[in-house]
């Protein structure tokens, strides 16, 4: 039964106009309780268009969503996007690797949009494959993909698609025409491998009160370490800059928001008193107006000799080590009086990479001195005020977002 074969009579339909509320949609929670972001239709409609200033989409292509509907991200870079040009969208069930990349292959995905910990997952896999055949060959191969991206980036060209065909097939993604990374910091190494292997894969950046999208990265001009381009008829900047021009980035522009629902003093203290949404994000721009992230407000530690250490730079580093699965970074008190403070991680292993022979966990102190390895192996690429000076090898994971980011509030110990 179709909805035009109904019998009844038609209803009056009422116009909407664009500055009628079109969808209540709530915050992650990361950093505290969800608050509802009150969308209207110009806010959705407007942020749909100008994102594809950034980037080109077509009518056959095929869109992947993953996240669920509610969440910003799917509504409006998968849902609504793919409406607009009148693509196709495939729903996935479940955030399993194995799943995701038989649909992809049977639906024939050109639009991949996911998160940094799914993109980590997959990159993890291929290079895997690939190391199994060898240290020559994984050798070579790592040649061929610096001399791709070489070519990618230089000449506008992409070789990595032909030349790694067999390598992509295999890992499901020979047909994805674009990757889109959002939801929360990727690393800058795992971008430029994607490209290398002839994806053109792009960084976002926004948030639920921005629609969500006010940065892409041009896949014909992107850079690897930014979260894109800020959008045009956006009014991005940054508040209160420091010597290295970092601050807090605050925007207006016709995706902004309309307030919370019903949290009109949570409201007022989002908004600057000239009209700007205050994003609690951290960050610079580039001459070229390129957007570069590298924190949260909240999660700043302030050391002893008084640096600013952003968590989630650190955290970054830790994205291609398969043996974790969860890792967050604070500042604990070590001065109260002049509050500075330490700095420690949380990590929950992969329990999958801990397994012997017979499939039983291996011994804990087995599993911690291997954690403890990986952390002294980064921070020895860390800058001496970011080094990590504590370690707490968890037993059970730590409470995640539907966008599998962490719930830093949530967290107790």
């Amino acid at each position: 039964t179709y909805i035009y074969t109904l019998d009844g009579p038609e209803a009056d339909i009422e116009q909407a106009a664009e500055t009628d509320l079109a969808a209540i949609l709530f915050t992650s929670g990361t950093t505290g309780n969800p608050k509802g972001v009150m969308l209207t239709h110009k806010n959705l409609v407007s942020d749909c268009y100008i994102a594809q200033s950034n980037l080109n989409i077509y009518h056959t292509d095929v869109f992947y969503a993953l996240l669920p509907i509610h969440h910003s991200y799917t509504m409006l870079a998968v849902f609504i996007e793919a409406l607009s040009v009148g693509a196709e969208i495939v729903f996935g069930k479940r955030i399993v690797t194995k799943a995701i990349l038989k649909d992809l292959k049977e639906a024939k995905v050109t639009m991949f949009l996911g998160v940094p910990m799914l993109f980590n997952a997959v990159l993890n896999g291929i290079m895997k494959g690939i190391k199994a055949k060898g240290p020559i060959v994984y050798a070579l191969i790592r040649i061929l993909m610096s001399i791709s991206g070489f070519i990618k980036k230089v000449f506008k060209v992409n070789p990595g698609k032909k030349m790694f065909h067999s390598i992509l097939d295999k890992a499901s993604l020979s047909s994805i025409r674009i990757c889109i990374s959002g939801g929360g910091p990727l690393a800058p190494s795992i971008f430029k491998q994607y490209n290398q292997l002839g994806i053109d894969f792009v960084q976002g950046y926004g948030l639920t009160e921005t629609s969500p999208i006010i940065a892409l990265n041009p896949t014909e001009h992107y850079k690897e370490t930014s979260v894109g381009k800020v959008l045009p008829l956006t009014d991005l900047r940054i508040l209160d800059p420091d010597e290295q021009g970092i601050g807090e980035i605050i925007v207006k522009g016709p995706m902004v928001m309309q307030g919370y629902y019903k949290m009109p003093e949570e409201t007022r203290e989002t908004f600057t008193e000239d009209g700007y949404l205050k994003t609690g994000d951290l960050g610079y721009l580039d001459s070229e107006n390129y957007l570069y992230l590298t924190g949260r407000a909240k999660n700043l530690i302030v050391t002893e000799g008084g640096k600013n250490v952003y968590p989630e730079e650190i955290e970054n580093e830790f994205q291609l080590y398969g043996e974790i699965e969860q890792i967050l970074v604070r500042g604990y008190l070590i001065d109260a009086k002049m509050k500075t403070e330490g700095i420690e991680a949380l990590v929950y292993p992969n329990q999958e990479a801990f397994k012997d022979s017979v499939g039983a966990l291996k011994p804990k102190e087995e599993i911690k001195q291997r954690i403890e390895a990986i952390i002294a192996e980064v921070n020895q690429r860390l800058k001496p005020y970011q080094k990590i000076e504590r370690v707490t090898v968890l037993d059970e994971p730590m409470e995640m977002t539907t966008t599998k980011k962490i719930k830093r509030s949530a967290v107790k110990i």
